[in-house]
């Protein structure tokens, strides 16, 4: 079978799409013929090299994808051959002390496929079955593909970490990208009021419609200037970040007194300075998040199977071309996730 790879650590040309060992199926894993995947910006940081992981080259990568169940192992009782499936990605030990807490994301353990461990852009792949999620008929594939990390992340982001009520108002930074447009729509949801920043005017157009009351154009003026002035220098009770170090101080800035600041990310750098007086001082929190845990994956994949949230795309490219995907997030081109389809189903189209 082929597989998207690389055999070591670099810029974009280090990805391949060639040859890989067909996968070896444990008792409790699935083995899933991949219908299509999508691209995250843990793609790129993995690529580049993470500190603290060493990988095995060469390695494959890819936390998203759905598929077809082709065989189950011996353990296995959730699913069977022919059932449509989604990747969740994360994985727990199931033994440690949040495990048995029932905290698994917070798990001292913790994989994610793709990032410490082998992951899933590949014709067939091997999952552990509760890293799996039903896909129901009707539900094309690219969309079951693209949307289980973002909008996992965005969903225990805002909920479980942040608490959002109906009423607040909650900034979202870098609405075109996966978790950005997947948190507009939550904020929403949820009934807030949603401001949201993008670089272009249909970037903002898009967020406008997907639910944000104002975007700002990011580029043109300082986000926090903006938000004070239109909040009348109160500023907003939440502020969802992913970007990191280019944002983090605007990002406190926006922030009204005893506000919230959430992050599952840093595409712009690890180690931002930090106003620690503003912090203590307006009471602000700051609240850490990853992705979802199995009850949170239900309820917001719930929404995009039956159409509530949408799942946008800027591409569909065939896994040969995950390079340019990779190039399409770096250089912020377009609006919404990238999708890449094995060659072998290409041509028919990831939809079919």
């Amino acid at each position: 079978m082929d597989a998207v790879q690389f055999a070591a650590h670099g810029d974009r040309e280090v990805v391949e799409y060639g040859p890989s060992p067909e996968p070896t199926l444990g008792s409790d894993d699935v083995l899933l013929d991949v219908r299509a995947g999508a691209l995250n910006h843990l793609d790129v940081w993995t690529r580049r090299g993470l500190p603290g992981i060493d990988l095995d080259f060469p390695h494959v990568p890819g936390s998203d994808a759905a598929g077809v169940v082709v065989a189950v192992g011996d353990a296995v009782e959730r699913f069977g051959p022919g059932d449509r499936v989604a990747v969740t990605a994360g994985r727990s030990c199931g033994a440690c002390e949040f495990c048995r807490d029932g905290e698994p994301t917070l798990c001292v353990n913790y994989e994610i496929l793709g990032e410490h461990c082998p992951g899933v852009h590949a014709e067939r792949t091997a999952v552990p079955a509760d890293a799996l999620v039903p896909v129901p008929e009707g539900v094309d594939w690219t969309t079951a593909g693209a949307a289980p990390l973002v909008f996992g992340t965005a969903w225990r982001m805002l909920h479980t970490r942040g608490e959002i009520d109906a009423g607040e108002t909650v900034l979202v930074l870098g609405a075109s990208g996966g978790v950005g447009h997947a948190a507009v729509q939550i904020a929403d949801h949820a009934g807030c009021a949603v401001i949201a920043t993008a670089s272009s005017d249909e970037k903002r157009a898009t967020a406008r419609r997907l639910g944000a009351d104002l975007a700002i154009d990011y580029e043109a003026r300082d986000f926090a200037d903006a938000v004070r002035a239109e909040t009348g220098q109160r500023g907003v009770d939440v502020v969802v970040d992913h970007v990191g170090a280019a944002t983090w101080r605007q990002s406190l800035r926006s922030l009204a007194n005893g506000g919230r600041l959430l992050t599952c990310g840093a595409t712009t750098g690890p180690t931002p300075e930090t106003n620690v007086n503003r912090i203590f001082g307006n009471q602000l929190s700051v609240h850490g998040s990853t992705m979802a845990g199995p009850g949170e994956f239900d309820d917001v994949l719930e929404l995009v199977w039956d159409g509530t949230f949408e799942v946008l795309i800027r591409a569909v490219l065939p896994m040969s071309e995950t390079a340019r995907g990779h190039e399409l997030l770096e250089e912020r081109e377009g609006f919404g996730k990238v999708v890449v389809v094995p060659d072998s189903e290409y041509e028919g189209g990831a939809d079919e």
